[in-house]
């Protein structure tokens, strides 16, 4: 569908001057010239028949049967009411022993559910720096989340270099310990972080450690419990965040923490007072998909997710596209302007393989990217199909 190069008049007439300033900018030069005239959120519609990568249900979860079957709308085996504050939430009620039964599974002290991914970051950053003038080492790729958070706290944001090691030791040398904050797996190209390395830092220079495991709970580590726990580092990691609208295929947050941290954060986080709890069938949702992470079926998709992954990574190099970033699940494919991920993403889609188109302010303005989201559930053809339809279009385009 084509959009307006400007508003019109009449609409202009329902704005104010600094906001129609911001909304021109966008409808002339980023929609007009640098789109075309489209969004470059928008396009074809995927078919059955489709290879659709833009879902970040990385287990193929989200359709099965037990999760679709777990008696979701039985409200009456679930007392009290969900329409208050998740702050008010204590004792039996079902999302306290939710959380007693993921801080179990992923070998933590505590576990706090938030509202969703983003209100788990941006709390626990603000409750965390609010008022300390700490100062927060966050890697430049880290989820906006986390830098809204510092800015919500009002705090001392320093980033260093994606995954540069060496550069995060100087920044602290610089500036003194403080808080370190990183991805486990980036999401817009599928890197991942040195965790090993971080967390020796973290130790040796007193820092506090938040990783964010949102794109690793579910398809990393023993059972899927992420790759804190794979790698032994819980003792060092102070904590744990992730979005359970990935591999969890749920709607919720997740914050794993000490024991004692549990009733601070409910009366200083703004984000957590000031949400909702969870409701009774994203609790009931959430047990189901629990049950089916920690089971063969959740280990034969995670070695399936695994070797598509892997194949998938395989075939594009073959074909001379560079997607070395990505050591997981999630696949870049790069261009240096918007326009050029929109035709890229335009002319995949004639092939019927889809990707998600990542821009500003998800990624820098010279480095957009078309993600592809693999699942456990796709074929060798598929996969063979999706690199020789990136190679014609890469040619294409000449990127």
């Amino acid at each position: 569908m084509n959009l307006p190069h400007s508003l019109s008049e009449n609409y202009r007439k329902k704005f104010p001057d600094f906001l129609l300033n911001k909304m021109d900018d966008f409808y002339v030069n980023r929609l007009h010239k640098e789109w075309n005239g489209k969004h470059i959120l928008r396009g074809a519609i995927p078919s059955e028949n489709s290879i659709n990568l833009t879902s970040n249900d990385y287990l193929h979860l989200f359709r099965d049967f037990e999760i679709l079957t777990s008696e979701t709308k039985k409200f009456d085996e679930m007392p009290g009411t969900p329409l208050m504050s998740a702050s008010f939430i204590h004792g039996n009620a079902p999302q306290a022993i939710l959380e007693k039964r993921m801080a179990s599974f992923f070998e933590s002290e505590s576990a706090l559910l938030c509202q969703s991914g983003y209100v788990a970051n941006l709390g626990l950053l603000q409750a965390l720096v609010e008022d300390t003038g700490v100062p927060v080492y966050i890697d430049m790729m880290a989820h906006m989340s986390l830098w809204n958070g510092i800015r919500l706290g009002n705090g001392k944001a320093i980033p260093f270099l994606h995954n540069d090691i060496k550069y995060l030791e100087r920044k602290i040398e610089e500036n003194g310990a403080g808080i370190i904050v990183v991805d486990s797996v980036y999401s817009s190209d599928g890197s991942v972080a040195p965790l090993s390395e971080i967390a020796e830092i973290a130790r040796t220079k007193h820092c506090t450690l938040i990783v964010d495991e949102s794109h690793s709970l579910g398809t990393h580590g023993p059972d899927g419990k992420g790759l804190v726990v794979e790698l032994g580092i819980t003792d060092v990691v102070l904590f744990r965040t992730a979005s359970l609208a990935k591999a969890f295929a749920s709607r919720a947050g997740l914050i794993l923490c000490p024991e004692e941290f549990g009733d601070f954060f409910n009366v200083t986080s703004k984000p957590q007072i000031f949400s909702s709890a969870l409701m009774p069938f994203d609790i009931k949702s959430l047990n189901a998909v629990l049950d089916l992470i920690n089971s063969e079926t959740g280990n034969e998709r995670r070695l399936k997710l695994y070797q598509n992954s892997k194949q998938l990574k395989n075939l594009l190099q073959e074909e001379g596209i560079n997607v070395s970033e990505s050591q997981s699940q999630i696949i870049a494919l790069k261009a240096d302007s918007e326009n050029k991920i929109m035709l890229l993403k335009e002319m995949l889609e004639n092939e019927q393989v889809f990707g998600a188109p990542f821009c500003t302010p998800a990624t820098s303005k010279k480095r957009p990217v078309l993600r592809f989201s693999l699942h456990s559930e796709l074929e060798s053809d598929q996969l063979q199909h999706v690199a020789l339809s990136c190679k014609k279009a890469f040619s294409s385009l000449k990127i």
